[in-house]
């Protein structure tokens, strides 16, 4: 996947960008605050409709500016040009596809496949499960056909229960929302599992490129409720009089979670911030490969700042790994950065004052 052209308008700095990357390595400078992390949040807005740093609404926008707006062409796996546009208002969007209007942003999205890994990052493993179900997410929506069906089932029949359940109801009208809830949730938490399955062994290799010291990783998944004890709608049936206290569904796919374990690392000892950091991007890489080996083809690799998160030999060792693969790599830093020996950047851009120039 190569992306040829990326058009931002009125995107935070950014007034008017217009971006031309090369394949291979693609050398984003400027200093901080000049714009070069708008430019990775455009690319990661059309890959997954939000910024890494919140919602639209939350100053992505340039400020005074009803929209923003994005136009981009790239080549898919097989070589064949694909283009799409993008206007946001915050709340309202439109979005055309190929030329043709999009029926939503998870279509646009389900066509240009991006990871990226930036300063942020770390939260994939310190911060709350939202993140790592999101990250699950991701990968079963580009690779699992019927990911997003089930998906939506689950959402549906979560945001019914939950009303009904504020309305203090009889336990009786429970029921049918009970089976619906656990029907979609059983088979949602299948393909999460199976996915984490695939995930590991890829992982256990990437982790131990970055993290030898920690032992072998591995990953757990917690689907969101006792599995061992109970299937999903017996747990919905034994926590219903919980869930009518408190208003809201309590356990369930939408509490699920995952962890990286080491072998070298006993009694769950805390990882440090740097370790942190490692594993979240041994996350990231693990997730393109197996995104490669599935569909054929890498996604496009995002690396924003990663001088500031990594020491020179990790950030050569990341670099090295990625470009050896024949990706697309989008490289932010703020001074051209001392890259691995026998790798350049097939094109550098320079960003000042939200103007994008390349040298």
């Amino acid at each position: 996947m190569q992306l040829t052209r990326l058009d931002i308008r009125r995107l935070r700095c950014l007034e008017l960008a217009e971006f031309r990357p090369a394949p291979g390595l693609n050398l984003i400078t400027g200093g901080n605050g000049a714009g070069k992390t708008s430019l990775i949040e455009a690319v990661h807005l059309l890959g997954y409709g939000r910024s890494f740093r919140g919602r639209v609404r939350d100053g992505l926008i340039r400020s005074g500016s009803p929209n923003l707006e994005l136009y981009a062409e790239w080549l898919d796996g097989q070589g064949r040009p694909r283009r799409a546009g993008l206007r946001h208002a915050g709340g309202d969007w439109e979005a055309r596809l190929d030329g043709a209007p999009a029926p939503s942003l998870t279509e646009l999205c389900a066509e240009l496949a991006v990871v990226t890994f930036e300063p942020g990052s770390h939260e994939l493993i310190a911060g709350g499960a939202e993140h790592r179900r999101r990250f699950l997410d991701w990968a079963l929506f580009h690779v699992e056909p019927g990911f997003l069906p089930v998906w939506r089932r689950y959402a549906r029949a979560l945001k019914q229960r939950n009303a009904l359940l504020k309305r203090g109801p009889a336990a009786s009208a429970l029921v049918p929302w009970d089976r619906e809830l656990a029907e979609a949730g059983e088979t949602l938490s299948a393909l999460r599992a199976d996915y984490l399955a695939r995930l590991e062994p890829v992982l256990v290799a990437t982790a131990g490129e970055f993290l030898p010291e920690l032992g072998a990783a591995g990953l757990r998944f917690l689907p969101g409720w006792r599995r061992d004890e109970s299937s999903l709608e017996d747990a919905l049936l034994l926590g219903r009089e919980r869930d009518l206290a408190l208003g809201y569904t309590s356990q369930g796919p939408h509490r699920a979670d995952w962890r990286v374990d080491y072998l070298g690392l006993p009694g769950r000892e805390a990882l440090s911030r740097g370790q942190e950091k490692l594993t979240a991007l041994a996350c990231v890489l693990a997730q393109a490969r197996a995104f490669a080996a599935d569909r054929g083809e890498w996604p496009l690799v995002c690396l924003d700042d990663l001088g500031s998160e990594l020491d020179r030999p990790h950030q050569h060792q990341a670099l090295a790994s990625v470009l050896a693969s024949g990706a697309q790599v989008l490289l932010t830093a703020t001074e051209t950065p001392d890259l691995p020996e026998g790798l350049t950047a097939n094109a550098v851009f320079h960003v000042e004052r939200g103007q994008l120039t390349r040298r």
